[in-house]
């Protein structure tokens, strides 16, 4: 989806007009127009305030599919409760809120990970659940960036 797509399916599904729109973001009601059309593209700035104000990340109003997994523990980002969020408030769309906190990761070792996740996951036994995550983590962004 384009970035205009992804506002006028915002605005649509939270029953706002575009004056509606426009006056939560203080903008007018023609750059929502334009935004939605194609014609222009919110700054960085009022992506951050899109995105702050309706509880999404960018890379979701710049149209990027989002990442179905954290990037640190892997487990599943089906809801959008579980996300974290950055030190502004904005949504980071990579990890859990577990695993990253105000904009800092909480892990920086693997072993870490699995002993606190280990004893949360209602699956298998324990060692089955530990050679699952020593298997799945190395795959991870976070872990192969280090």
């Amino acid at each position: 989806m384009s970035t205009a797509e992804i506002i006028l399916e915002l605005r649509k599904k939270n029953a706002l007009s575009q004056e509606e729109m426009a006056e939560k973001l203080c903008v007018t009601r023609q750059a929502v127009s334009r935004w939605e059309t194609g014609e222009t593209v919110p700054n960085s700035d009022l992506l951050k305030i899109i995105a702050r104000t309706f509880g999404l990340s960018i890379d979701i109003l710049l149209g990027q599919p989002r990442n179905l997994a954290c990037q640190v523990c892997g487990m599943p980002l089906d809801n959008a409760e579980n996300l974290s969020r950055e030190q502004d408030g904005a949504i980071n769309g990579k990890y859990c809120k577990w695993c990253y906190v105000d904009g800092v990761h909480k892990y920086s070792t693997m072993e870490a990970v699995i002993e606190d996740v280990v004893p949360n996951m209602d699956w298998g036994t324990p060692q089955q659940r530990r050679e699952f995550l020593q298997k799945q983590l190395p795959t991870l962004e976070y872990w192969r960036r280090r």
